[in-house]
């Protein structure tokens, strides 16, 4: 695994990313190395705050298996996976809602109900710098949300309830401590 992921405490988790000018190769590369580090950590997304970067894309690669309506078909058929989403922006998102388990590669063995619109549109660039517009429902649409918090410096420990963090008031100051202690 190419670099550690920034995990909870890390300041840089916090930071508000920047728009990407222009897609170059370079961003290119930083996505293919998001996604060698997501596979690495057996995550589904991962955005540039995770690896210490402030460039505004994050990668996905949502299985399609783990992601079907209730009737067993699939939320986003025609998606491929992975996929880049460089600039991205959600600009329309469902009044249905939906609540469900979400982790994070950034708060390792914490997962935490997080209540989320249960469809989103988002607009983006792709890896060759065209614009694209996606309508994702499911388990897709939660990944997109819960990434593009990150490209905010919202983390999943905003999600919690006070006695969510209470219970889990250890683990997140063992990660705090952690993450101090790397270099």
């Amino acid at each position: 695994m190419e670099g550690p992921i920034c995990i909870y405490g890390n300041p840089v988790l916090r930071k508000q990313s920047e728009p990407v000018k222009k897609v170059t190769e370079e961003i290119r590369k930083l996505a293919d190395r998001l996604l060698d580090i997501m596979y690495a950590g057996e995550g589904i997304g991962l955005a540039a705050e995770q690896i210490g970067r402030t460039e505004a894309i994050f990668v996905l690669d949502v299985p399609a298996e783990a992601d079907k309506n209730a009737q067993g078909f699939p939320n986003n058929p025609g998606v491929e996976m992975p996929q880049a989403f460089i600039n991205p922006e959600i600009i329309g998102s469902s009044e249905e809602t939906a609540i469900a388990e979400e982790g994070c590669l950034s708060f390792p063995k914490l997962y935490i109900p997080v209540e989320r619109p249960a469809e989103v549109v988002v607009r983006y660039l792709d890896r060759n710098g065209n614009v694209q517009v996606l309508n994702a429902k499911g388990l897709l649409a939660r990944a997109i949300q819960h990434e593009l918090d990150h490209l905010h410096g919202i983390l999943l420990v905003d999600y919690m309830t006070p006695a969510t963090k209470l219970q889990n008031m250890l683990l997140l100051r063992n990660l705090k401590k952690q993450s101090r202690n790397i270099k």
